[in-house]
């Protein structure tokens, strides 16, 4: 490469549009742009993007899948943990863009660029992300985020762009939608203040199907792999049929609130049908096939690893470690959960498993006990209440004293 180039992860948005034109135009580069699909486009959507960004003049466009690799090792350790940040967002776009930076990264180091850009505003989380991506993996390359560092309005890149000869249609959508296999968030003017819900219409899939639907997903060793009689040797395939089912009742939509990178508090929309119920699921048939502990330290880890992966840190060591904890875990986390889908709603029925532990030939709880006797209960209770009992003792003295 006789020029300087630059790899520009893409989207076809306003924000890389202008970016192409800024550093193709003002600043002469080579752009390579690169759309990194975690789940969230179509084969004519992936067409479309691609036709785009050679019309705003890039020298080369690359849509990269990364679907595949984003499963295996992310999604799969989140199912694992049972992840949900704040007790309800399944790191949805998170975790997608860490991935994303991550097969911009190995792009950068194949075709050899000077830079990489990214349109981040500078106002949220993902300049941090795909900051720290690049400063790890590919640390010798400059980093250009011209919405940020100029930092643009919007009218000002459309008035730039319609005096490149740019006559497109720039309206701004009234919600920013960021879609891909593990949900989509849905951010608008609703999401910028404490008290307002999102109206129906912001979400992408409307409620359809009315009555009621009863699923049967299939679990071997934590991953899911069948849904009712169906089989699917790719996770990522069952994934993408439970939310076309559930999506269909409008299951998964709510609203996260938490703390950003930066150290603000953000609020954001969103609707993950196929997470929620996958992480739900899992989560009740561990309950039945694992001990107490187990299910103990996998709530503190597994919360652990999404603010890790939430904050840009994947590709810190400690999580690798977590994974193989995560992961062994899961050696009997294997059989059928029963879910009932509404619309709005779903329910979990119950669960089928060889390895569940409410086994009857050891007793039905609050019905009858066959591994101990009444007399073993008296026992263990006084043990177990004997230090207690000393300390009220001991400190009774004193205080009478």
């Amino acid at each position: 490469m006789d020029n300087k180039t630059v790899v520009l992860a893409y989207s076809g948005g306003l924000d890389t549009s202008y970016c192409v034109k800024y550093l193709s135009e003002d600043k002469g580069y080579e752009v390579y742009s690169v759309l990194v699909d975690t789940g969230g486009f179509s084969a004519d959507e992936l067409k479309e993007v691609e036709e785009r960004a050679y019309f705003m003049g890039v020298k080369k466009h690359e849509n990269i899948i990364a679907t595949d690799d984003f499963y295996q090792n992310c999604i799969k350790y989140m199912i694992f943990g049972n992840t949900l940040r704040n007790n309800t967002y399944p790191l949805s776009v998170s975790a997608e863009r860490v991935f994303q930076a991550k097969s911009i990264a190995e792009y950068v180091r194949k075709v050899g660029a000077d830079a990489v850009a990214h349109g981040s505003t500078g106002a949220g989380n993902d300049q941090v992300r795909f900051d720290m991506i690049f400063n790890i993996m590919i640390p010798d390359v400059e980093i250009i985020t011209p919405i940020r560092d100029l930092q643009l309005s919007r009218e000002e890149e459309i008035g730039y762009l319609k005096k490149k000869g740019v006559e497109m249609d720039w309206s701004k959508a009234v919600y920013s939608i960021n879609q891909g296999i593990w949900g989509t968030s849905v951010g608008g003017k609703e999401t910028l203040v404490s008290d307002r819900a999102l109206p129906e219409a912001a979400y992408p899939n409307q409620c359809v199907q009315d009555g009621e639907e009863i699923l049967e997903i299939k679990f071997e060793k934590g991953e899911p792999v069948g849904l009712n009689d169906e089989r699917f040797d790719n996770p990522v395939d069952a994934i993408q049929k439970l939310n076309a089912i559930a999506s269909a009742y409008a299951i998964g939509r709510d609203i996260h609130v938490g703390d950003t990178i930066i150290g603000i508090k953000g609020r954001v929309g969103f609707e993950a049908a196929a997470p929620l119920i996958l992480i739900k699921a899992h989560h009740l048939l561990e309950k039945h096939v694992l001990t107490k502990w187990q299910q103990y330290w996998k709530e503190q880890l597994g919360s652990w690893y999404g603010m890790l992966v939430h904050e840009g840190q994947f590709l810190e060591p400690v999580l690798r470690n977590v994974e193989k904890f995560l992961e062994d875990t899961q050696h009997h986390v294997t059989g059928e959960v029963i879910v009932k889908l509404e619309p709005y709603r779903f329910t979990l029925q119950g669960i089928r498993s060889s390895y569940d532990l409410m086994a009857s030939e050891f007793g039905s709880y609050g019905e009858m006990n066959k591994g101990y006797t009444g007399e073993d209960v008296k026992g263990f209770s006084k043990m177990l209440s004997n230090q207690v009992m000393i300390y009220n003792k001991v400190k009774e003295v004193n205080e009478q004293s």
